[in-house]
């Protein structure tokens, strides 16, 4: 197996990334050298240096701002073929569903060598998670068809392919687009229904303010360019959200 690399992007969340997204990985055990932070700019940078124990990671990079800008970065950063695990700076903890409830995973290692395994072996080239934390919903399967790959955390094996990166206009709802443009280009994605995480959504800092208008935004822009894929629908409090139309693995 290509040797992982995990990418976390962050943005003026240095406490967020060291009590929780770091702590987790510490905690399950993975080595501090498979660990990269990108940041947006220099003056992030300076912050992050100063302030993240060097213990936690192996390299702090500045990419762009935005995150669908760092997401398109760090693809660009890694070569072709690089296995890359994506996460957030907020997770608290990775969980699986054990009969009605949901328990921590102490050891990543295994759940992201066989992810790796999974995608090599059914032609696939991005996996994830359950993006809801409630055990009623999930389920114990892996599915190949469209579904939501939620960014909070997904792994994929890396290529240098433009029609896989959603657009700028697909902001807060990038990880929508990039579902997508996965199963459009191969045929389907994997998703563990039986794995979720402990996070925190809207947080302050990152993308964690003034997302009604963006949300908007992109939620429409996802009708206009996938209408028979989309459905756009809101919240009682007024957030725009979408859906994925049901699509069968088509490998």
């Amino acid at each position: 197996m290509s040797s992982f690399v995990v990418a976390i992007p962050s943005y003026n969340r240095v406490n967020e990334l060291i009590r929780k997204t770091l702590k987790t990985l510490k905690e399950g055990n993975i080595k501090k050298s498979h660990i990269y932070i990108f940041v947006a700019n220099k003056e992030q940078y300076n912050l992050y240096e100063n302030e993240v124990p060097k213990s936690l990671y192996n390299k702090i990079v500045i990419g762009k701002k935005g995150i669908a800008n760092q997401r398109i970065f760090i693809s660009d950063y890694f070569p072709v073929n690089q296995y890359i695990i994506s996460m957030d700076d907020d997770i608290e903890k990775v969980l699986y569903k054990k009969g009605d409830k949901l328990v921590q995973i102490h050891d990543l290692n295994p759940l992201f060598k066989d992810a790796y395994k999974l995608l090599k072996k059914s032609g696939l080239y991005i996996w994830g998670i359950y993006p809801v934390t409630n055990p009623f919903f999930m389920k114990q399967e892996v599915s190949f068809g469209l579904k939501f790959i939620i960014g909070v955390m997904h792994g994929y094996i890396n290529r240098h392919i433009s029609k896989l990166r959603p657009s700028k206009l697909s902001e807060t709802k990038e990880d929508f687009e990039q579902s997508i443009l996965y199963y459009l280009h191969d045929g389907g994605v994997v998703r563990f229904n039986n794995i979720t995480t402990k996070t925190k959504f809207n947080a302050p800092g990152g993308l964690g303010t003034d997302r009604h208008d963006r949300n908007k935004s992109a939620a429409e822009y996802l009708k206009r360019k996938y209408p028979d894929i989309i459905t756009v629908f809101t919240r009682n409090n007024g957030t725009y959200e979408v859906r994925l139309t049901r699509l069968p693995y088509n490998k």
